[in-house]
């Protein structure tokens, strides 16, 4: 592939800034060129972060011949009109989750890129580590049985911090958005399903009005369940377990193989409690980019496509209403 995808960085959010930026560098395929920044900080970032161009406005990123693609992690609420921005303006868009906090804002993301004829892909990161490669191979070879039931969690401390957006519920804050998302997006992902019916408690305090932690339950067309926790009260964990009818797999870092102390880790464990474990080693952010800037230069849809984004928003979407009704939710 003798394309080198050339970025323009939409923002100056730490995640930018710790993972994705730095994972562009390492790509061969992909290098950034550009950052943009509203708020007057586009021109430190860009030194700070070694970026040879920079722009004190979005729509002036958008208009720079020398970008082929934009990284967007802008807060939640801001992901579709900036979507929809650049795909008007011919730039492929790698977009942060979640990619919205509407199915509706969603599907308007896709198909304005569909119109415009340039790829879309949320920025699910996690998926790209090859961990999940070898859970499917041990699941599709039997040794576990049949799969019966999927738990994960992912939790953080976040503390007393009332200016960051993650409790701001007008720019999509929340721990399901933040987190959870991801173990609503795994369950959907290894299992291979789309869920019937959803439950969702969670601690919502009144003068934050988001949720700080929350817990639910996913039930499969098949029969097949999957539970998840999520939380900003709690220390660091982000792991999720298979359990069969023979065995189970677990994963102890599922989301953040690359955090300080973490690996890719495949433990299965057979009816006996015996344990055989596996290390995995990948780059899941530059795994990641490296598949975008592929499908860009062969004209192939992501792995992770625009439908599946969607139909990850919709059991996001029923989470949240019954976290909002206490009640569980039937999906059509």
């Amino acid at each position: 592939m003798e394309l080198v995808l050339r970025f323009g960085i939409m923002g100056t959010a730490n995640i930018a800034r710790k993972a994705v930026i730095p994972a562009i560098k390492n790509s061969e395929h992909a290098k950034v060129v550009s950052v943009a920044s509203g708020s007057g900080r586009a021109e430190a970032f860009a030194e700070e972060m070694g970026i040879e161009r920079f722009h004190d406005s979005y729509e002036a990123m958008l208009d720079d011949d020398s970008i082929d693609a934009v990284y967007i992690p802008l807060p939640n609420t801001l992901h579709k009109k900036w979507t929809i921005e650049a795909a008007r303006k011919g730039k492929h868009v790698l977009c942060e989750k979640p990619a919205a906090i509407t199915v509706e804002d969603a599907m308007e993301m896709v198909q304005a890129c569909e119109d415009h004829g340039v790829t879309f892909m949320e920025a699910f990161m996690y998926q790209f580590h090859p961990q999940h490669d070898v859970v499917r191979d041990v699941i599709a070879s039997g040794e576990i049985g049949d799969v019966k039931h999927m738990r994960s969690t992912f939790s953080f401390f976040l503390g007393d911090r009332p200016e960051n957006i993650r409790l701001n519920r007008k720019l999509g804050g929340g721990s399901i958005w933040d987190v959870g998302c991801y173990c609503i997006h795994s369950s959907r992902n290894i299992l291979g399903n789309e869920p019937t019916k959803v439950y969702v408690e969670g601690n919502v305090p009144a003068e934050i009005g988001v949720d700080l932690s929350a817990m639910g339950i996913l039930t499969f067309a098949n029969g097949v369940t999957a539970s998840f926790d999520c939380s900003f009260e709690r220390q660091m964990s982000n792991t999720y377990e298979i359990l069969g009818t023979k065995g189970s797999i677990k994963v102890p870092h599922a989301y953040r193989p690359d955090a300080p102390g973490a690996s890719g880790i495949v433990q299965v464990i057979n009816s006996e409690g015996e344990v055989r474990e596996e290390t995995v080693d990948g780059e899941q952010y530059t795994l990641m980019v490296d598949h975008f800037a592929h499908c860009i230069a062969t004209g192939e849809t992501p792995s992770y496509s625009g439908e599946a984004t969607v139909n990850n928003l919709k059991a996001i979407e029923a989470c949240y209403r019954s976290l909002d009704n206490n009640s569980p939710i039937e999906m059509t």
